[in-house]
């Protein structure tokens, strides 16, 4: 009677133990939900539906409009043959010059498409993460310098998760002020790599944040997951400066 008595015990705990785990987890999805919600609120919210962009990087035009319910991004820039425009609309590449339709192989389109789309996404994070194909989990908290973060992990699912699902992401979201002051990437085209990236020059452009990079990648061989730490002790490499100039937005088709 004393064994199954001690038997019962141990398995009301673990039943315990496991309700209590499950509530927690659960519980901690909820928060980071919250947490993605409020950067994106904080960088502008709503307003991203409700705006078309430009800006300029590298000496090149990028634009995002909104027509019949699409986005259309385009990416512009002047050669020597004339105005050479890439444009991508949903998932559809077209490429002209000049006005004049210019046939692109099927390959080509892709890449041309995918490296507009790049561009565009990294422009307007946060926005972006709430998009059905994003997983989200919370690492942890980090500090970096006097700030602390909510240390968040992106995936994404094979269905709607783009030419680049594999990729994985963390982002660096102050608790303070929700906004994502470092990011991090693991790639896999190109032989793959890792990268960090730390935002500055924060400005506000008809109520949406932008931000520049400091873009880094690792001395060594590293875990993206390690990443803060090597930023943190100097062995990471500056490899580039990433800034967008010349930043636009505009609702007046929205009002």
């Amino acid at each position: 009677m004393e064994r199954f008595i001690l038997i019962r015990s141990a398995l009301l705990g673990m039943f315990v133990v496991m309700l209590f785990s499950s509530c927690r987890n659960t519980d901690k999805s909820v928060t980071t939900q919250e947490i993605v919600d409020k950067a994106i609120q904080v960088a502008g919210g709503d307003l991203y539906e409700q705006s078309e962009f430009s800006f300029s990087f590298r000496d090149v035009e990028y634009v995002l409009e909104r027509k019949a319910g699409k986005k259309v991004m385009k990416r512009i820039k002047q050669t020597d043959s004339g105005l050479l425009s890439d444009i991508r609309t949903g998932n559809d590449f077209s490429r002209t010059l000049e006005g004049n339709t210019i046939r692109v192989s099927d390959s080509m389109a892709n890449v041309y498409s995918n490296s507009i789309n790049s561009v565009h996404y990294f422009a307007y994070l946060p926005y972006g993460l709430n998009d059905a194909a994003v997983n989200k989990e919370w690492i942890g908290e980090k500090k970096i310098g006097d700030k602390v973060y909510h240390k968040i992990k992106v995936t994404f699912d094979q269905q709607g998760g783009g030419e680049d699902f594999e990729d994985v992401y963390l982002y660096w979201i102050d608790k303070e002020t929700f906004t994502p002051d470092y990011l991090a990437y693991e790639f896999h085209v190109d032989g793959g790599g890792l990268r960090f990236r730390e935002a500055y020059n924060q400005r506000y452009v008809n109520g949406i944040r932008f931000v520049d990079y400091r873009n880094y990648k690792p001395k060594e061989d590293a875990d993206i997951m390690e990443l803060d730490d090597l930023f943190l002790e100097d062995r990471l490499e500056l490899l580039s400066d990433i800034k967008l100039q010349d930043v636009r937005v505009s609702r007046d088709n929205y009002n």
